[in-house]
């Protein structure tokens, strides 16, 4: 029994939730901080209100908040963040988008095109599969067009690509028009 306790689990169940929370809280205060650029407070800027709220609801702490605000605003110094946008033609011919913000752009293309050859899929040209989706009141990307994926394998496929850009950490958010 010697080096198993109920708190050596618990301080590694902790520390696995410490670091999706750390995750989680980094993609938010990249979200802020982009939206701060625009100016205005939350009350004139729907993007700084709908990141705040996000903010919020993941529980964030306030002088977190503050600061990447203030990274936007210019207040604080930081790194230069930009927003990216990536289109993939994905397994069954299904469209997909992922939207980013990263500090580097050219870093952050070479390691999605590292993830998309590693999947089989490659990058497609801009505008080759962003007609398939519209853009909504809250700033995101919602499907005009969807296309029914029947293959088991090709579902398959499409849940494992996804689930592999979302754990990007510049990556903001993954949009297909499949449905399945």
């Amino acid at each position: 029994m010697s080096g198993h306790s109920k708190w050596s689990k618990i301080k590694h169940q902790k520390g696995d939730s410490d670091a999706r929370k750390g995750k989680v809280f980094t993609k938010i205060s990249k979200l802020i901080t982009i939206a701060a650029k625009s100016g205005g407070g939350p009350d004139a800027n729907a993007s700084l209100r709908y990141a705040i709220n996000q903010a919020k609801t993941s529980n964030m702490p306030a002088d977190k908040i503050d600061r990447a605000i203030k990274k936007g605003t210019g207040e604080l110094q930081g790194v230069k963040l930009e927003e990216t946008m990536y289109e993939i033609f994905g397994p069954g011919g299904s469209a997909i988008l992922v939207t980013g913000i990263t500090d580097n752009k050219n870093r952050t293309s070479n390691e999605i095109k590292h993830l998309l050859s590693k999947n089989n899929m490659k990058l497609a040209e801009p505008g080759s599969a962003s007609w398939a989706f519209k853009k909504t009141a809250n700033n995101e990307w919602e499907a005009s067009h969807q296309l029914e994926i029947s293959e088991k394998s090709d579902k398959e496929k499409l849940e494992r690509l996804i689930e592999t850009l979302e754990d990007h950490d510049d990556v903001q958010a993954v949009y297909t028009n499949a449905s399945y």
